[in-house]
């Protein structure tokens, strides 16, 4: 089981990471539209409805992967003084009454949308020029498959702290800077640190 939800896991980093390269792409294209709008005097009228798609991806498809991190936005001022079986309770309970029916309603709803916009071959109607958006909308079904997935492996981790009383692990993302394998690595001892000290605190005195 466990190997399963972290299996999980690491599809949802990995559709987080792959789609976190749309920051990049983002930037681009505005430092490419400012520069030919004020530089070039050629502005593009399709550049504002695709930085909003972009960006829009970007955040639906980061849903999955924030939620692999615990990294949603949560009440901690009194959820982190709870033991874990209170905590997984809390959880199990807001997941069941709230988010697997609004991210059903999601993907639901969405595969309609998305269905529907490419049947008309659907463009954005704001400007002339404007880009398709049955690519955006198909979006919609997909993010809420992987966030419905990822909610999936959260209820289960909730059922088995109930049980067991402590949070199964989780697949790790970033890691923490461990500072004693660290000087370990570039030979490092205390004692050439405390040295080092004692010579650059008197050059940033300021008495």
């Amino acid at each position: 089981m466990q190997k399963l939800l972290l299996t999980i896991d690491k599809v949802s980093t990995f559709v987080g990471q792959f789609f976190s390269w749309l920051i990049v792409a983002l930037t681009l294209l505005i430092s490419w539209e400012v520069f030919s709008r004020y530089v070039l005097d050629r502005p593009h009228s399709w550049a504002f409805d695709v930085m909003i798609i972009m960006y829009g991806t970007l955040f639906m498809m980061a849903g999955a992967y924030t939620l692999a991190k615990a990294g949603h936005v949560r009440g901690d001022v009194l959820y982190g003084f709870f033991q874990p079986r209170t905590q997984a309770t809390i959880d199990l309970i807001l997941y069941v009454i709230f988010f697997i029916p609004g991210v059903f309603a999601l993907t639901y709803a969405g595969y309609f949308y998305a269905a529907e916009s490419w049947a008309i071959r659907e463009s954005s109607t704001i400007t002339a020029e404007g880009p398709p958006l049955y690519p955006f909308k198909t979006m919609l079904p997909l993010a809420g498959a992987f966030l419905f997935a990822q909610g999936i492996v959260e209820i289960i981790r909730c059922v088995i702290c109930i049980r067991q009383g402590q949070w199964p692990s989780r697949a790790e993302d970033v890691e923490e800077v461990d500072v004693d394998k660290l000087k370990q690595m570039v030979h490092v001892k205390d004692e050439d640190i405390a040295r080092l000290d004692t010579l650059v605190a008197p050059h940033g005195s300021t008495k």
